[in-house]
């Protein structure tokens, strides 16, 4: 007998939002942490579009945009001189929703405060020692006893116990030894809707404003031939120190440090996301270089991937083979990831004379062109991201003479009709649920069926959208993408069958 479903190892965004998810489904959770008490301190900064579509989903938003920074740009200094302002926050037909800086501290709390709704509390102090597993489920080993669960979920961070445990490889390199980190209470003469950066040879900074008042993060490597992390005192005087010399704002404007943190960029990936019943997210499957502010917004995409999976597994609509697809779907995302902020990273610290030639005249004087920007600002998003080449999408479903999201890509959130008649949106119905989207208003035989697979009414909303679509059924998956488009209910309930797979119990 399971004390629990599934046992989340780590509070942070990726394994609070999957525990969310989960929670919302039905499926019992419980989130254990070796911490004895939240951070306070900020982390991760960046929330991504996507990253504020899935908070939106799990009800986990809520105030955090009126919270935080709205960036519009990221104006790039070479050698002192403003030489791009690469515009971010510009809506386009893709992109709706302004990037955010927020400490990752506030993203936790909201995801706990919903996790709390959901009748479930995180264990803090409760620090995952081993994993043993069998047929039939998990025997959690923590720092207080044990726990048996169905499955567990490693959301536990670079140095993950629950990845070691499940043996689980995790290679990578270092893409540049160390960097340095302080967030301070500065009278900056910057403006505060930008990310303001500083190029001169191999030497950088950064400046980037967080919510309160006059406070900042600076962020620069680390002088060559640090050996040892410095104490925050004098890790302040190199920040500074940078600060002066490369964007001429006086140190004395830095009145107060609130937090200092030296990190490595490590680029890593693992070998495999699932060994049994045992499964990784987040950190704990990959990481990477903070450029670009993708790690967070890549947790929390996993997360909502696993959980509608993952969900149907635990709760037997499902078999166990499914579960391979949360690997085959993200991990090529992560490992993109990874090739990007890694690329990004050699480009802005310019390891070669070479390097730093092409990053001042090409790439910098580049990022002021409007397609340049607009191609920056989607990909960073995350809203381009898909899985059309995916197990979940075979080519059966792809029709190119057709307008609109294929199979394996993101729907937009479009404005759609309950079936009562009451307007909502699209991805206000998702989180927890399927919507099946109808080409016209009244009953569809394709309602029961998708219903009859993947539950009742609580499980699959139907919906009408507001601008007649292409006449076409579309059944869109619980993370917003789409899953199948068609008119037969015959070849719905076939592509569900082998989705689901055959050892699904009905």
């Amino acid at each position: 007998m399971s004390d629990t479903t599934v046992v989340v190892a780590g509070a942070g965004p990726t394994g609070l939002a999957l525990a969310c998810a989960l929670r919302a489904s039905g499926v019992p959770v419980r989130v254990l942490d070796w911490a004895e008490r939240p951070s306070a301190t900020s982390r991760a900064l960046g929330l991504q579009p996507r990253g504020s579509e899935v908070l939106d989903r799990l009800g986990a938003l809520t105030d955090l945009p009126q919270r935080s920074v709205q960036i519009g740009q990221v104006i790039t200094h070479v050698n002192g001189e403003p030489m791009a302002r690469l515009e971010v926050g510009r809506r386009t037909r893709l992109v709706t929703r302004p990037g955010l800086l927020i400490s990752q501290a506030e993203v936790e709390a909201r995801l706990r405060q919903r996790l709390g709704e959901l009748g479930v509390q995180v264990e803090w102090g409760r620090a995952v020692r081993a994993a043993d597993q069998d047929d039939r489920g998990v025997i959690v080993g923590t720092s207080d006893g044990e726990v048996r669960a169905d499955w567990l979920v490693g959301c536990d961070g670079a140095h993950s116990r629950v990845r070691k445990a499940a043996g689980i490889e995790f290679p990578g390199v270092a893409v540049i030894e160390r960097f340095l980190l302080a967030d301070v209470r500065a009278a900056l003469p910057l403006p505060r809707d930008a990310v303001s950066v500083w190029l001169r040879g191999n030497r950088m900074v950064g400046a980037f404003p967080l919510p309160g008042d006059d406070v900042w993060r600076l962020m620069a490597p680390a002088p060559a031939g640090l050996t040892e992390d410095l104490e925050p005192g004098a890790l302040l005087t190199v920040l500074t120190g940078v600060l002066e010399d490369h964007a001429r704002l006086p140190a004395v404007a830095v009145r107060e440090a609130l937090w200092t943190s030296t990190f490595r960029i490590h680029r890593r990936l693992a070998s495999s996301y699932r060994r049994g019943r045992i499964l990784l997210a987040g950190d704990a499957a990959h990481i990477h270089s903070p450029f670009g502010g993708q790690g967070l917004n890549t947790g929390l995409g996993d997360a909502e991937n696993l959980a509608w999976k993952l969900a149907l597994v635990a709760t037997g609509r499902a078999g166990t083979a499914l579960l391979d697809t949360y690997q085959a779907e993200r991990r090529p995302i992560a490992r993109e990831v990874l090739e990007s902020t890694s690329a990004m990273t050699r480009m802005v610290v310019g390891e070669t004379a070479l390097a730093r030639t092409v990053r001042d005249r090409v790439f910098v004087p580049l990022m002021n062109q409007p397609f340049v920007q607009r191609l920056i600002w989607e990909k960073s998003s995350q809203l381009k991201v898909t899985y059309r080449t995916g197990p979940l999408a075979p080519r059966s479903l792809h029709d190119w003479t057709t307008r609109g999201p294929h199979a394996g890509d993101r729907v937009p959130d479009l404005e759609c009709v309950r079936e009562e008649g009451t307007p909502t949106r699209l991805h206000a119905e998702l989180g927890s649920r399927w919507v099946l989207l109808l080409p016209t208003a009244g009953a569809h035989p394709c309602a029961a069926t998708a219903r009859r697979q993947l539950g009742d009414d609580r499980a699959v909303t139907v919906l009408t959208p507001a601008v007649p679509r292409d006449g076409r059924v579309m059944l869109v998956r619980p993370d917003a993408h789409l899953a199948w488009r068609g008119t037969s209910p015959a070849a719905l309930g076939r592509w569900l069958t082998r989705a689901l797979g055959d050892d699904q119990v009905r």
